[in-house]
């Protein structure tokens, strides 16, 4: 791994132990004051937050534990109550399948599949991210799914980002999942890696009706990468729940 962005993942590692952290060492260092709402409020996220990460964690073992706590926490935040969740983590090479989506009221793994970046983002493994039109680069973050439809893709899946300045553009530039022929085992033995998009998520045709119907209308996907300012920032890994109401509407 390149030394640069070995650092990069070093110090986007250093700040999930952070996020994960923090609300634990708050909880423990005001064990002793009276409840209050808030408190209590605060309280139940995290037992929330726990349970989702629990979830996560039993149906994919293999996926790296810090995506599943940090995408348990935003979903927690946003709609501790979401019926489907996928989980994307693009600081795996597109030859490895990163993509995830679990049914959470039934507990059970979906779908484990491969899954493309933009093109802008990097070759066989992304680098960067963009919520800038054209740029061909994908979005992390956290994302509300809307609905399907037809378009030249195919059978699509329109999707919401809901964090502000990091992937709030998606809608308008036409970032949705779909299937896509260079998107399979066969395209990596020729090339080394899968075919890139626009900055879709897209997927293996043969999966992409049933993935995208089980992931339409207000459903959720989080994309992961070890970005140190959106780790820092991003209003659904701090919770600050006023602001991330805002971001939902």
């Amino acid at each position: 791994m390149p030394m640069i962005r070995l650092n990069r993942w070093l110090l986007g590692a250093a700040l999930c132990s952070q996020i994960i952290l923090g609300g634990h060492n708050a909880m423990a260092a005001n064990s002793d004051k009276p409840v209050n709402k808030a408190t209590s409020d605060s309280a139940t996220s995290t037992s929330q937050q726990t349970r989702l990460n629990n979830t996560l964690a039993k149906l994919a073992p293999k996926a790296n534990p810090q995506v599943l706590r940090l995408a348990a926490r935003a979903l927690g935040c946003a709609q501790p109550d979401a019926e489907r969740l996928a989980v994307i983590d693009f600081s795996l090479p597109s030859t490895e399948q990163r993509l995830w989506v679990f049914d959470l009221k039934r507990q059970k793994l979906l779908f484990k599949e491969l899954v493309s970046h933009g093109r802008g983002s990097g070759n066989a493994e992304a680098e960067s991210f963009s919520n800038i039109p054209e740029s061909y680069q994908s979005s992390i973050g956290l994302f509300r799914t809307l609905n399907s439809y037809y378009g030249r893709n195919g059978y699509s899946l329109r999707l919401k980002g809901l964090e502000a300045g990091v992937n709030d553009l998606a809608y308008q530039r036409a970032i949705v999942i779909h299937g896509a022929d260079y998107v399979s085992e066969n395209f990596i033995e020729q090339t080394g890696r899968l075919g890139r998009s626009h900055g879709c998520p897209a997927v293996r045709q043969e999966v992409a009706i049933k993935l995208i119907d089980s992931l339409k209308e207000n459903q959720y996907l989080f994309t992961y990468y070890p970005d140190p300012e959106w780790l820092a920032t991003s209003e659904f890994l701090s919770c600050k729940r006023t602001d991330a109401r805002l971001a939902m509407n």
